[in-house]
């Protein structure tokens, strides 16, 4: 149903815009690619804590799960941007295909990616529009929307707070503290990757106040937990299963557990001015990761992500969540998380 609901959207939207001109359709067109093929993890955290919490109206949940899918379209096609990054699942993104189209045309490199950047930003802008239009197009009381409302807003405002605090930590020589870390990772990734679609279904099925809060609370730790596994496959993951180059993190000079934790140690020394450089290479990538494994910061993030992963399921024990949710979440988090386990 979630698939519908989406293909609804981008049909709806595909038809608005081939009345405004050809170019303007091009840029859905790549939108819809690029919203295409993902896990679709946060609209099954919709989907699973409304059907079993009791929810019946399927319509409704749908087009709610795929606001949080549209949602994920547009912060993460706004992070390449941020990040530089023109390949995503192992293809031309959104930015690559529109630096690619204009290199094609024989304008130089500097302005292809600046045509690039912008068609990036441009589509991002549509997928963060569309979230709100799928959730306003629910057919229920004014107060549940406004609630529903409430809480994708909280989960954007989050989320771009989280990304500030990245880019700024990204910026300055001193290393962040872990909790400093741990602090980004629940406001750009746990709000809108786990709290918000757990709260937004429980809430659309009329779920007891405890039992919201008890999703709420698992969804905080299970999303530190899930982005500390993340930024480990950013720096060993194969690109062909992250979607994206592990040069990327390191080459941004992005702080993670696995830098925090290596600042501390001697070898730190050998790897700290290959870090953030924009000139790295692949010789210098494997240096870094080489010391990362070595001092110990690899299986320090994956142990530390193991740890709040077992923290967000003892959430769960609370607030009457019942025993068929408890066992799904705890399945699936401990799932998105297995390659970097060290346990």
């Amino acid at each position: 149903m979630v698939e519908d609901a989406l293909q609804r959207f981008f049909d709806e939207a595909k038809l608005r815009a081939v009345s405004v001109n050809a170019t303007y359709l091009g840029l859905w067109e790549a939108l819809e690619r690029a919203t295409a093929g993902g896990k679709r993890s946060r609209p099954r955290l919709v989907m699973l804590a409304y059907r079993q919490l009791g929810g019946t109206d399927f319509c409704s949940a749908a087009a709610l799960a795929a606001s949080y899918e549209l949602l994920h379209s547009a912060l993460i096609i706004h992070d390449d941007v941020v990040d530089r990054d023109f390949v995503r699942r192992g293809i031309p993104n959104v930015s690559g295909h529109y630096r690619n189209r204009a290199l094609r045309t024989g304008v130089s490199p500097v302005a292809a990616e600046h045509a690039g950047v912008s068609a990036g930003l441009l589509a991002g802008d549509l997928a963060l529009s569309g979230a709100y239009r799928l959730l306003s197009s629910m057919e229920v009381p004014v107060a549940l929307r406004q609630r529903l409302n409430d809480i994708l807003d909280d989960a954007i405002f989050s989320s771009v707070g989280g990304e500030v605090l990245d880019i700024e930590f990204s910026r300055t020589a001193v290393m962040p503290s872990i909790e400093d870390i741990t602090k980004t990772a629940h406001q750009k990734t746990s709000v809108y990757s786990f709290e918000a679609p757990l709260q937004a279904g429980a809430v659309l099925a009329a779920a007891p106040e405890p039992v919201v809060t008890a999703l709420t609370s698992f969804g905080r730790y299970a999303g530190i937990a899930y982005q500390l596994a993340d930024d480990v496959r950013g720096v060993f993951g194969k690109e062909s299963l992250t979607g994206k180059t592990n040069w990327g993190d390191l080459r941004e000079g992005k702080r993670t557990a696995l830098l925090s934790y290596a600042a501390t140690r001697p070898e730190w020394s050998r790897i700290a001015p290959l870090i953030g450089s924009q000139d790295m290479t692949a010789r210098d990538a494997h240096c870094v990761q080489s010391v990362l494994v070595s001092c110990g910061a690899k299986d320090y993030a994956a142990n530390l992500a193991t740890e709040n992963a077992h923290l967000a399921v003892m959430h769960l024990a609370s607030g009457g969540v019942p025993e068929a949710l408890h066992r799904s979440l705890k399945r699936m988090l401990f799932s998105a998380i297995s390659d970097v386990d060290s346990h």
